[in-house]
């Protein structure tokens, strides 16, 4: 049995979802009473999830997901993800988890950081901050009021898939997502893939001055 406390459904409502570029799709946004970490979780049930569903645990980025920042691939993944998961049935968990758990405005202050060499890591340790500071003890509880026991995790880290399964929920398969590389964000990626293990193609991630040059050519 799961160590931490049951969370309950509190409302679901039905939301037309439109993209800018012309994809949409009708979805369910469920929220939940008794979360563990107190924040306002929301889960976005798209078509119709079967016995093992396509699951993301997307942590909320507001300069990538809102302002279509370069500077990560957090909003293109969203965009991916939410037609993937409406295509097979199954649910985007959307975490407030700005920043990888520092919130938005340390995340602001590690971009200057980056602006200076720091990888993105790097500049969370400069200011004192973890590497990765968020836990997903509230997507598990999220999944099992849902009555979801056993997904497919559509991401491209292994610690996601590592923690859910510490907290009770079978992961039978971890689906990459797309690579999504801009001259703003390929240092970005390559962080990911060389200090936190995801599993992005290094070898196909090009130098940003390569991707400067095939851009304006």
């Amino acid at each position: 049995m799961p160590a931490f406390p049951a969370a309950t459904t509190r409302s679901r409502v039905r939301v037309p979802l439109r993209f800018h570029d012309g994809y949409g799709v009708d979805a369910e946004l469920v929220t939940f009473h008794g979360l563990a970490d107190g924040q306002e979780h929301v889960a976005v049930v798209l078509g119709d999830p079967g016995p093992v569903p396509l699951v993301r645990l997307h942590s909320e980025c507001l300069t990538g997901d809102v302002f279509g920042s370069a500077r990560c691939d957090c909003g293109p993944q969203l965009r991916e993800a939410v037609e993937r998961i409406a295509e097979r049935g199954g649910v985007l968990l959307y975490l407030r988890q700005e920043g990888r758990g520092i919130g938005l405005y340390n995340k602001l202050d590690a971009y200057a950081l980056q602006d200076q060499g720091l990888d993105t890591y790097a500049a969370n340790a400069a200011l004192g901050l973890p590497e990765d500071a968020r836990d997903y003890t509230a997507a598990a509880q999220m999944l099992n009021a849902l009555g979801i026991t056993g997904l497919d995790l559509l991401s491209n880290n292994p610690d996601k898939a590592d923690q859910l399964r510490t907290l009770g929920v079978e992961v039978r398969d971890r689906v990459p997502t797309g690579v999504f590389a801009t001259p703003d964000n390929v240092r970005y990626l390559r962080a990911k893939v060389l200090q936190t293990q995801h599993t992005l193609p290094l070898a196909e991630l090009p130098e940003a001055a390569t991707l400067t040059e095939l851009n304006v050519g």
